[in-house]
């Protein structure tokens, strides 16, 4: 059994997205990032698919040019290799699934970039 927290131990930082691994299971990665208003993590693409929820906040999905306006409680589900963006229209709180086939330092180079 694992156990982890969406909303313990926040880490904001000024200038990016905070990235953090919470759990790993034998399928899947599941991250944290956390978004101060105005973040942006600039358009790209997974080889595998992912599920992004907003746990707190509002977050502009772009997705093929078309922007998904989420609010807290919203998921999305993605094939691999689709382009998408976000950014945080407030400060926000984002459950990333990753496969467990995807890396994490992909994620961290997006946000960091």
């Amino acid at each position: 059994m694992k156990i982890a927290s969406l909303t313990q131990d926040l880490l904001y930082n000024d200038k990016k997205p905070s990235i953090q691994v919470l759990l790993e299971t034998q399928t899947s990665k599941e991250i944290r990032i956390v978004f101060k208003k105005g973040q942006h993590m600039k358009e790209h693409k997974t080889p595998f698919p992912i599920i992004v929820q907003v746990f707190k906040g509002v977050i502009e999905f772009g997705v093929n040019n078309a922007k998904q306006h989420l609010v807290a409680g919203s998921m999305i589900a993605l094939d691999g290799n689709v382009p998408h963006d976000l950014t945080a229209i407030e400060d926000s709180i984002v459950r990333l699934s990753l496969s467990l086939k995807d890396s994490v330092a992909r994620v961290q180079q997006v946000a960091n970039s």
